[in-house]
């Protein structure tokens, strides 16, 4: 399949106006191109999986991701809005000793378990389940916008072409004015991009792995207490955590347990590798009974997940020529913070806000080059910096959930503090007011 024109002039005379493609439909290369299409910018998207596919797993946005997401189409947050869990101001995060206590009663008791809590302030975190998110917000798209089972080979920035042409696994090709890499931690727009040898085209192993399931709200409350219903808890101990949260307009609670693992991933190429539950029994043998127990509410055979980051290798960029790399493909993160998804956010507003007058100008005197270049510099520069703190701190957090470097309650909840600090006085659109 090769789509679109040869060239920057429609057959009437007029000027053609931008076309994107988007090279990935996970939440964020959805996301941006509902965004787009609300601008009247044509996006296609190019998916490798055979239909909407994520892991149905819950994840959360902060108050200042969803003012982001309406400024990209008031329709997400209206979809976010119907199916999440809400926190409000008054309500709190709690962290917990997770190995310590010996019974059920003190691992519940806050005066012999609580490490402490830290209140949501402006993160106000809203809770929902990804497949669900996904496939309200791919209803969106206009019809024949996406197109499956198309894994991108490479591709090639001409300009003697007129348009970035997209080669597929699959034998085929496609055109674009502008391509934005969208692709995940295993990006192959980054890889083309940058090329095989260059350190920043893989992502780096963290040693860390997850396993995630969700429960109905009754099942997790009496699994793992009282709390778990009221908001997000964090159980801390050695080489692991384990968080819980209410998802799904709080009918249902999100448990992830976060492993250190010193082995390499079987397959690093690869995100998941199957895993049998018997795994979690041997992690939280030694820990609080809620821990001990936990694995008995995972399937026997399951996925298991490799975190990967780009906190070693960072790219240099995230935009060369007429491409550039948003989301996880450009600044993969472990979860530790838990504001990746958001920071997806913030990168599809700022692609937005920089092809909008691309593409005005595109319909007045067809799509310039230099002009779309530019737009995705300035792209890189406005996220570059934030796309490097938010990994680095995120692992610097998960260290100290896990005890790697000791047990630590006070240091953890002022790093916690300076980084809720950090990502609700964030602007994301003032650097493109420079």
């Amino acid at each position: 399949m090769t789509s679109n024109h040869s060239n920057n002039t429609t057959t009437n005379g007029d000027a053609a106006p931008l076309e994107v493609a988007i090279v990935g439909g996970g939440i964020v290369g959805v996301m941006t191109a509902v965004g787009l299409h609300r601008r009247g910018i044509k996006a296609t998207i190019y998916e490798r999986a055979s239909t909407w596919t994520e892991v149905s797993a819950g994840f959360a946005f902060t108050e200042a991701a969803r003012g982001w997401m309406n400024q990209l189409s008031p329709d997400l947050l209206e979809i976010l809005g119907r199916i999440s869990q809400k926190t409000d101001a008054d309500s709190s995060n709690s962290y917990w000793d997770g190995y310590t206590p010996r019974t059920r009663e003190d691992a519940e008791d806050e005066s012999k378990a609580l490490l402490f809590r830290t209140p949501n302030n402006k993160l106000c975190f809203w809770g929902c389940v990804r497949s669900q998110f996904l496939k309200e917000m791919a209803a969106l798209l206009p019809e024949n916008s996406a197109f499956f089972g198309k894994q991108l080979l490479t591709y090639d920035d001409n300009e003697e072409n007129g348009k970035v042409v997209l080669h597929f696994e699959d034998g085929t090709s496609a055109t674009a004015d502008v391509v934005l890499g969208c692709d995940g931690v295993h990006s192959s727009t980054r890889k083309t991009m940058f090329g095989p040898d260059h350190p920043a085209s893989r992502p780096g192993y963290t040693h860390n792995v997850t396993y995630r399931t969700m429960v109905p709200i009754d099942v997790g409350v009496a699994a793992m207490g009282e709390k778990t219903a009221q908001g997000g808890c964090m159980h801390c101990g050695p080489n692991a955590c384990l968080l819980t949260y209410p998802v799904n307009s709080g009918k249902t609670l999100n448990i992830a347990i976060f492993a250190y693992d010193a082995k390499d991933f079987p397959n690093p190429n690869r995100m998941t590798v199957q895993a049998d539950r018997s795994e979690i029994e041997e992690i939280f043998r030694d820990w609080c009974p809620h821990a001990a127990d936990v694995w008995k509410y995972y399937p026997e055979k399951m996925t298991k997940w490799g975190i990967y980051d780009m906190t070693d290798n960072p790219p240099p960029t995230y935009a060369k020529g007429r491409v550039c790399i948003v989301g996880d493909a450009a600044h993969a993160s472990t979860p530790f913070l838990g504001i990746g998804a958001c920071t997806g956010v913030e990168d599809a507003l700022v692609v937005n806000k920089v092809l909008e007058s691309v593409h005005a100008q595109a319909k007045r005197e067809g799509a310039s080059a230099d002009a779309v270049k530019e737009a995705l510099q300035t792209y890189s520069r406005a996220r570059l910096e934030r796309g490097q703190w938010v990994p680095r701190n995120s692992g610097q957090i998960g260290r100290m959930y896990q005890w790697r470097d000791g047990r630590d309650p006070e240091g953890l909840k002022l790093k916690l503090a300076r980084a809720a600090q950090t990502i609700t006085s964030f602007d994301v659109l003032a650097p493109l007011a420079v």
